[in-house]
């Protein structure tokens, strides 16, 4: 068993079952410890747009390894220099945002990957027990053990969609709705039909290869089933403080009598 549970989130995508996760926006680690406890197969700890630095990311990592969740970190961007010191905290995965040509993407798995693959430089603390761990046992499946996705959010990267999927050593890609909307002209729009078809276009090329197809979005009872029936096999539904928000709000009216808060 793994201390970050990629084990379990690799093995729920080859059986052909989604893998569930929604969004850590907040520093206090028993959020996470929550949402594992909860059954979720994994979290999305936001270091993008998020008051999350690294020792806050490292809380959240460490408080779902006594669970099955396996821990995602959304970094805040490409720059090789941001994302070494994340991958020491040895997450399940990373999640790259604004990738937008190929070149791009090669940049963030070579900086994901040890020589000779990559260029990442070596460090291991937490991956490698704290020095339990030998450096050859280590070395054997390390570049395995921290997923890479990159996110397609802007028209730019859809062009580039094909030559995306062939680079070697990205395991996968992750639509995002809002930025995408955005960049085709359609700020606050995610639901428009032609950003709909754009991602089902993303959805049809990743299922066509060997990487594994991504989605973060708000909850949807509708949607959220139809886009798994599409063929997205991991997604992040929502986040802390939206789920917060809105079962607060509905005991508040409920307990008013349902008026309105």
């Amino acid at each position: 068993m793994t201390i970050n549970h990629i084990d379990r989130f690799r093995a729920r995508i080859a059986s052909g079952e989604p893998c569930i996760g929604t969004g850590i926006t907040f520093s206090d680690p028993a959020i996470s410890e929550l949402v594992g406890d909860a059954g979720y197969d994994f979290t999305w700890i936001d270091m993008e747009h998020c008051p999350i630095d690294i020792p806050i990311a490292l809380g959240h990592v460490m408080a779902v390894r006594g669970t099955g969740c396996a821990p995602l970190i959304r970094v805040p961007n490409g720059d090789p220099d941001i994302i070494k010191p994340i991958l020491e905290l040895h997450p399940a995965g990373v999640v790259v945002p604004q990738v937008r040509r190929v070149e791009d993407v090669q940049r963030v798995v070579s900086a994901c990957k040890y020589p000779p693959v990559g260029d990442r430089g070596f460090g291991p603390r937490r991956g490698r027990g704290f020095g339990g761990i030998p450096y050859p046992e280590y070395l054997q499946d390390a570049d395995e053990q921290i997923l890479v996705f990159v996110q397609i959010e802007h028209t730019d990267a859809v062009e580039a969609l094909d030559e995306i999927l062939a680079v070697d050593g990205l395991d996968g890609v992750c639509l995002g709705f809002s930025d995408l909307a955005g960049s085709m002209g359609l700020p606050g729009q995610q639901g428009h039909e032609r950003v709909i078809a754009v991602g089902e276009q993303v959805v049809k090329a990743t299922r066509q290869t060997d990487k594994w197809m991504g989605l973060s979005m708000g909850w949807d009872p509708v949607q959220v089933p139809a886009w798994i029936e599409r063929g997205v096999q991991w997604i992040s539904i929502s986040g802390d403080f939206n789920n917060l928000y809105n079962t607060g709000l509905q005991i508040l009216q409920a307990a008013r009598g349902g008026q309105d808060a």
